[in-house]
């Protein structure tokens, strides 16, 4: 059976007929050019090699150190403390906000295209042989002319440019939200990396007192052997050096240890000032083993990669609004209003205005311009995808450098641990020698001035250890779960409140106590 249209499906035959199929054609053609198909290439990820498992990976799971938030990675309160002051006030972030805002009205502004434009127009002039500001042959001497309109124009996306805009404004906002993201982890990672180094100045600041204490109770005992006759003046002066080269590093270490101080300040976004700190390097407890994850999920849980591929759909989209720009853009134009060589018509119905229009509006010949900025397009696109490519090998690169990090930093703190307990008993060995007579006071300094830099090599390794955890954690791009306002407030449950070391004498007020029986110090 012959089924008519819709449309005309209760019109009478003949040319009524016809008028009725011509609407209904111009309704289809209509619906044809509102969803015409979009110029460019849609948007596929390039491929990128992706390892099976991470290099130096001891486990392969799909559970991750970067599932973890974190205020779970770094479990010290004051630390915590600094890292939501930071994420408050400092301003890289405050300035990736602003960007993002930016890039938030942006696409908000290319999505405005979708709807027409509607504005308006007025005037009131009065002249001779002129209309409205323009010259006029109608014959009127003097007369006030008056017109009142409104303008609506509105382009047929019918080749996609607009959809095109809109997509690469929209990746590019996303691309924003993500490096702003990428900054905040940098700003936790910064943070805690600062904090750890600092509690290792103190470290470092401590065992340099104790070993200046140390050499200075070997010249003291030198120099009372030495007046009662039993020693001479070459051991009392080699002890003497032996303790003012320690003493020398004092402030050298308070002059780092300041230094650090206005560092984490200005990661704070406040002026210089002591750091309080609850408390020592060899307190801070590392991190559960948790598993690298697998490399697969690493492209969808980094801020930079996202980023960057982000930026790669904008420059995809961006092809497609070069290639539209080859076609003629079509538009719908309306107006509406009174106009009247004479204002006193305008009340009237005979200053009525208006009319409807359909325009087209292309390129002929723009001297090769519009190839070139479709050739550019395509180049800023393999610029990107490359960009990307790249950004994905050097994640992959950061995870694997922390995790064999990580172990290697273990396995030298297990023998440097181990050669300052030797160092240690050598030195007790070496002074009881001495004072049964049956050393040198050689012996003595050199059992001291070995155990010296093998404490420091120590404090040095436990700050390693805990600085690749830090890496490893930002290179897995760790908390990618933890909404954005939830990363910034931190925990739910507020910490307990206790009492805070803050010094009070500057960098010289670091810790002067004995330390913790894992904790190295010279003996004497």
């Amino acid at each position: 059976m012959n089924r008519r249209h819709p449309l005309i499906s209760s019109c009478p035959s003949g040319w009524r007929a016809l008028r009725c199929a011509a609407i209904a054609g111009g309704v289809a053609g209509l619906m044809f050019l509102l969803t015409g198909c979009a110029m460019g290439p849609d948007y596929q990820r390039p491929a990128i090699e992706s390892p099976p498992d991470y290099r130096f990976a001891t486990t392969q799971s799909t559970e991750s150190l970067a599932d973890l938030a974190w205020w779970d990675v770094f479990k010290d309160e004051q630390l915590q403390a600094l890292i939501r002051t930071a994420l408050a006030n400092n301003y890289d972030v405050r300035v990736a906000a602003t960007r993002v805002e930016q890039a938030r009205q942006f696409a908000a502004e290319a999505h405005g295209q979708f709807f027409p434009s509607v504005g308006y127009r007025a005037g009131v002039a009065r002249g001779q042989n002129e209309f409205l500001g323009a010259p006029s042959d109608a014959g009127v001497q003097t007369a006030t002319a008056a017109a009142g309109v409104l303008n609506a124009a509105w382009e047929i996306d019918l080749w996609g440019r607009v959809r095109r805009l809109n997509e690469s404004a929209k990746a590019q906002f996303l691309a924003t939200e993500d490096v702003k993201r990428g900054v905040m982890l940098s700003l936790v990672s910064d943070v805690a990396q600062a904090y750890l180094e600092l509690l290792e100045l103190d470290l470092q600041l401590e065992i340099t007192r104790q070993a200046t204490d140390s050499f200075r109770r070997s010249l003291k005992l030198f120099t009372d052997r030495m007046e009662g006759g039993v020693s001479n003046k070459l051991a009392t002066s080699r002890a003497q050096a032996a303790a003012s080269s320690a003493a020398a590093q004092i402030p050298e270490l308070e002059r780092q240890i300041a230094l650090k101080e206005d560092q984490i300040n200005l990661l704070l976004g406040r002026s210089p000032g002591p750091i309080p700190r609850r408390g020592k390097l060899l307190q801070e407890s590392l991190p559960p083993d948790v598993p690298a994850g697998l490399p697969s999920a690493l492209l969808e849980r980094r801020p930079d990669v996202r980023a960057a591929e982000q930026l790669l759909q904008s420059a995809n989209a961006q092809i497609g609004v070069a290639q539209a720009n080859f076609f003629p853009q079509i538009g719908l134009t309306a107006m509406l209003g009174k106009v009247s060589p004479d204002i006193s018509t305008v009340t009237g119905g005979k200053a009525n205005a208006w009319s409807i229009g359909l325009n087209a509006a292309g390129p002929i010949f723009q001297g090769g311009a519009l190839l070139a900025q479709y050739r550019r397009a395509k180049a800023a696109w393999e610029e990107a995808k490359l960009q990307y490519q790249q950004t994905g090998i050097n994640a992959f690169r950061e995870v694997s450098d922390a995790l064999i990090s990580r172990e290697k930093f273990a396995a030298s703190r297990v023998e440097l641990g181990g050669a300052v307990t030797a160092y240690r008993d050598a030195v007790d060995v070496a002074m009881q020698r001495f004072t049964l007579g049956k050393s040198s006071y050689y012996e003595v300094l050199e059992a001291q001035q070995l155990l010296f830099p093998a404490e420091t090599a120590l404090a040095q390794s436990e700050l390693n250890q805990r600085l690749a955890t830090v890496q490893l954690y930002k290179a897995l791009g760790g908390g990618w779960q933890v909404p954005d306002d939830q990363w910034s407030a931190g925990p739910t449950t507020a910490p307990a409140a206790q009492p805070e070391v803050v010094p009070t004498t500057g960098p010289a007020s670091a810790p002067t106590t004995a330390a913790a029986t894992s904790t190295p110090s010279p003996g004497a």
